[in-house]
């Protein structure tokens, strides 16, 4: 698919910590000297990793590629099985992150319906390109839940997500989906920096006392080691 670095990518800078630190750093992010406030309600966040049949997405992620996607439906709100959301293609090259959208205004997902027919319903919603996408993805691996916060720094410029709660279930070999049985879920939490790429300096200056690891691996590739015993 095309990889071309469109002109409006940001940068992301990824942590991870145990739940224990979860307090800590929120105090960390709230008294920080660049004034960062809550710039949108919290919310559940739901999503269904797709991958191929020989797990390219996991893979490149895993191996650090250059040049990757992710693939994912997500949604917002209580529902465990897939509500009206979008299909978001993540693309990375190197530090430059971007997305495409695609909407999906109604739910792809009826009672007793199996993968087959959630991505049938998923489809006739999509446009083309997302479709191919898809195509090329069909592997539901897995769907991972959390808790997200939201915060912007006072100059607008760095925006932060704190995401905790995580769980995860495994969709692998599952011909409808799984929402009933999840793993014995990780006790950690998510914290994301996000920002233009001409911004990059002054973020790693509010980064840079940050009292918790810098992690290289998504909340997809994490959680499918977890789900593996990795």
């Amino acid at each position: 698919m095309n990889h071309t670095v469109p002109l409006d990518t940001r940068n992301e800078i990824k942590f991870i910590a145990s739940s224990q630190e979860y307090h800590y750093l929120l105090k960390w992010v709230r008294l920080h000297p660049a004034g960062f406030y809550t710039v949108y309600p919290d919310r559940r966040v739901s999503n269904v990793y797709f991958d191929s049949h020989e797990y390219v997405a996991y893979s490149d992620n895993l191996n650090g590629a250059t040049s990757r996607s992710k693939v994912r439906y997500r949604w917002y709100g209580p529902s465990l099985t897939p509500d009206a959301g979008a299909l978001e293609i993540k693309c990375k090259r190197n530090l430059f992150v971007w997305k495409h959208i695609f909407k999906a205004s109604k739910a792809p997902y009826s009672p007793s319906a199996n993968w087959a027919r959630i991505r049938q319903l998923l489809n006739s919603q999509l446009p083309l390109e997302a479709k191919k996408w898809l195509e090329e993805n069909p592997l539901p691996v897995l769907i991972n839940r959390y808790n997200r916060k939201y915060f912007l720094s006072q100059d607008g410029k760095v925006r932060v997500t704190i995401d905790d709660k995580l769980v995860f279930f495994d969709q692998r070999f599952k011909p409808v989906p799984n929402i009933k049985y999840s793993a014995n879920n990780p006790v950690f939490f998510v914290v994301e920096f996000k920002f233009d790429q001409n911004d990059r300096e002054l973020a790693s200056r509010y980064i840079q006392t940050i009292p918790i690891r810098i992690s290289k691996s998504s909340k997809y590739c994490n959680g499918l080691r977890f789900l593996s015993g990795k």
